[in-house]
């Protein structure tokens, strides 16, 4: 895989464990020539973060390598990156809109967010599974929507911190992952724990669900690795009768539902001193696993410090670009790679 020397300084692996066409490490040639396309189309319009070409592959997997449809997934991330909505709206907090990316490092900097919210909606990232990526839990029986708003938490304030989870995910968490593995991780492994889900709730927890499903498939494509789906009831499995069939297959793959009787098939997948006590494992986490934030990106030996952390990073200011296709792309971009390897050894941002 050829690596661009404007864009990727990753110091992570960057090859992908399975040989899957498409994946990082494991490109044909026109697949090489159309991760060059997309980056000059989307340079030529004036884009000058998260052109690296570990990030321009998930938006290309995710559209099956459509150029077009990727530049426009990419370019409606970035319109959102920089005014985060809400029910089609300018998500705002105390009269302002988001910024991503300037919010990120100020988000709950002390903790006290995550600690407010945690009795009403826990959601975490734990440990690792038997992989090496981020086990992340949510127990959506516990969501508790008006008990947040008496306590001033709204709507906004829970989709904010899961985006800034998202990017905490891939960046610092998957790069310590991969430097822990040896080799490239760029998905999660999920549990969903439904336990206590009934018709009281369930209007405020698949509501809720449906926003945070749209904001991971249209904003953060290919970061689902696995997912299971624990405690499900008769409820759950109605709507999952209904939407499986509007998913894609290789989605429906990667999702496992397990009612009750799951810490068998959790524990073939998660070490058992990685996963809490309370979903069949032997993992109790002082202070509670939910607050531990226990994994390698809290490990010296694998952490280092996120692009988010990082200040006075230079801008990248881009020329104008002559658009190619095919071969005459992959030509065109060829000066201006090297080889997996060869150059790619500073710090550089994770994908968004």
């Amino acid at each position: 895989m050829e690596l661009d020397p404007k864009y990727d300084h990753y110091d992570y692996p960057t090859t992908a464990p399975v040989a899957k066409s498409g994946h990082p490490g494991h490109l044909n040639e026109a697949q090489q020539a159309q991760v060059h396309q997309l980056r000059m189309m989307l340079e030529s319009e004036g884009y000058t973060k998260r052109l690296d070409t570990l990030t321009l592959l998930r938006f290309l997997r995710a559209r099956k390598f459509d150029v077009n449809l990727s530049k426009k997934m990419f370019v409606d991330c970035e319109k959102w990156r920089k005014t985060m909505l809400y029910a089609g709206q300018p998500l705002k907090i105390d009269g302002r809109t988001i910024d991503l990316d300037e919010e990120i490092g100020e988000w709950d900097k002390d903790g006290s967010f995550k600690k407010k919210i945690s009795k009403w909606y826990p959601q975490y990232y734990h440990k690792t599974d038997k992989d090496g990526r981020p086990v992340y839990i949510e127990q959506l029986g516990k969501i508790d929507i008006t008990a947040m708003k008496n306590e001033g938490v709204e709507y906004e304030h829970m989709l904010i911190n899961l985006a800034v989870e998202y990017e905490k995910m891939a960046d610092p968490r998957l790069p310590a992952c991969s430097r822990k593995a040896g080799q490239l991780l760029e998905t999660s492994c999920t549990i969903m724990d439904f336990n206590g889900v009934g018709f009281g709730n369930a209007r405020q927890v698949f509501g809720y669900i449906q926003e945070a499903s749209g904001m991971s498939q249209n904003y953060y494509p290919e970061r689902l690795g696995r997912m299971y789906l624990i405690n499900t009831n008769w409820l759950f499995t109605g709507v999952w009768r209904m939407i499986r069939p509007l998913l894609d297959p290789v989605t429906v793959d990667k999702i496992h539902v397990l009612g009750g009787n799951y810490q068998k098939e959790l524990l073939s997948q998660i070490p058992a001193e990685n996963l809490p006590k309370e979903f069949g494992g032997t993992c109790q986490c002082e202070g509670g696993c939910g607050l531990s934030n226990a994994g390698p990106w809290c490990d010296p030996e694998f952490a280092k410090p996120a692009w988010w952390e990082k200040k006075g990073d230079a801008v990248i200011e881009n020329q104008p670009s002559e658009i190619h296709t095919g071969e005459a792309a992959a030509g065109a971009a060829g000066a201006a790679t090297v080889t997996e390897g060869a150059e790619a050894k500073a710090p550089a941002p994770a994908a968004a």
